[in-house]
């Protein structure tokens, strides 16, 4: 290389570094400041260190402490205001009763009882499910749900899974319009599948519900309405039945003094008794015009005082008036046909033989009631419900 080209290539590079852009500087800048205070940055992290340490005194036997807490002079302590004296004020003390249940070993009996009483709002159902039904009659709905619980003895389903299956049926009735009474039966047998599904530990198998059917329904059919049904409850299907809470009611007025709420402590006879009472009561379309709680507590007021009920509920007489005088008409069917007996089932233990669903005359016994009927039941078409619900005879039927 000549000394020409070399004096003019630094002469370039010269040039070139002064006519740099400004922002490339300012970047360098910025950059080095940057490192600087990381630099800094660590050293007073490494020093506070040393500080926190050197507060820890040498723990000597019967020492006090460890360690002296220091507080941190940029955070300013928060005085959090007594609000002991506005207890009375708050929401769950105005509006929601207090919680029956005893100390539980498993939770929180106040978080159990809110939780319970919520599903209460969620789950709706109403007596007026078959207005948008015109060819349906309250008689079908009777009809339909007594032949659910002969199928429930048949195949041992417990009363929960029933009275499941009762809930999903009106539900689900209460989102569809103009229903054709052909279609009934399909759906009270799916919602029986969709119930079993859910509480038996050993459901009954696909054809075995197609086969109380008589031919009426196929498999297929069923698994196609289970998909409809699903769909239109927004898989909502965990209420509080009827029967659970009559369950939990009984079970917390039988307590002694060393309480076990998830065994049984009260007696069976007693308990079928207010069971068939709640059968025939929910065969009738009005029932749905209470809630499930409200329901099993006016049963167990016929059966008991008003006391235990109370005691198990939380629930006062005007809670229970309504409900109590509309059960009276049933209750009298019910004490002047013989009280139902205890009955054994293959694979059920003495223990739990009376959460087995039994069935017994109930379409005769409803004919006894005298229940004034809504004006809008009158308003529906008196149509024939003959020949709708085929189940094949006693006779046929499989043994278990």
């Amino acid at each position: 290389m000549s000394r020409r080209s070399g004096r003019l290539q630094a002469k370039h590079g010269k040039s070139d570094a002064e006519n740099e852009c400004p922002s490339t500087l300012a970047s360098r800048k910025r950059k080095a400041e940057e490192g600087k205070l990381a630099h800094d940055s660590q050293w007073d992290t490494k020093r506070h260190k040393y500080e926190i340490q050197a507060c820890w005194s040498q723990i000597s036997a019967g020492g006090a402490t460890p360690c002296i807490l220091i507080e941190t002079p940029q955070k300013e302590v928060s005085v959090m205001p007594d609000i002991s004296k506005f207890a009375r004020y708050r929401f769950q003390n105005l509006f929601i009763s207090p919680s029956p249940l005893p100390d539980l070993s498993w939770g929180n009996p106040k978080d159990v009882w809110l939780k319970m009483l919520s599903k209460e709002s969620k789950y709706v159902h109403s007596s007026r499910m078959l207005q948008g039904h015109s060819t349906l009659t309250t008689d079908m709905r009777s009809i339909l749900l007594d032949w659910l619980l002969e199928v429930s003895e048949v195949y041992s389903l417990h009363r929960e899974t029933f009275y499941l299956a009762q809930d999903y049926f009106d539900r689900f009735m209460l989102t569809q319009k103009s229903v054709n009474k052909s279609m009934l039966q399909l759906i009270g047998v799916t919602t029986l599948f969709i119930a079993s599904k859910l509480e038996e530990i050993y459901p009954p198998k696909l054809h075995e519900f197609a086969y109380v059917t008589d031919g009426a329904c196929s498999e297929d059919d069923i698994i196609e309405m289970e998909l409809i049904i699903l769909k239109s409850l927004k898989w909502e299907l965990s209420p509080v039945t009827a029967i659970a809470w009559l369950n939990l009611f009984l079970q917390v007025s039988s307590l002694k003094d060393s309480p076990k709420l998830l065994l049984p402590q009260y007696s069976q006879e007693q308990f079928i008794q207010m069971a068939q009472l709640l059968d025939l009561c929910i065969l009738h379309i009005t029932s749905l015009d209470f809630q499930y709680r409200i329901l099993a507590a006016a049963a167990l007021y016929h059966y008991t005082s008003m006391e235990v009920v109370t005691k198990a509920t939380g629930l006062t007489w005007e809670n229970l008036a309504e409900c109590v005088q509309w059960m009276a008409p049933f209750l009298r069917v019910v004490q002047r046909n013989p009280p139902l007996k205890l009955k054994t089932f293959k694979k059920v233990s003495e223990e739990g033989r009376h959460n087995i669903q039994t069935h017994t005359n109930y379409l005769d016994m409803l004919d006894d009631v005298k229940v004034k009927p809504e004006t809008f039941l009158s308003e529906q078409s008196p149509v024939s419900v003959g020949g709708i619900l085929t189940p094949p005879k006693s006779t046929e039927k499989p043994n278990l």
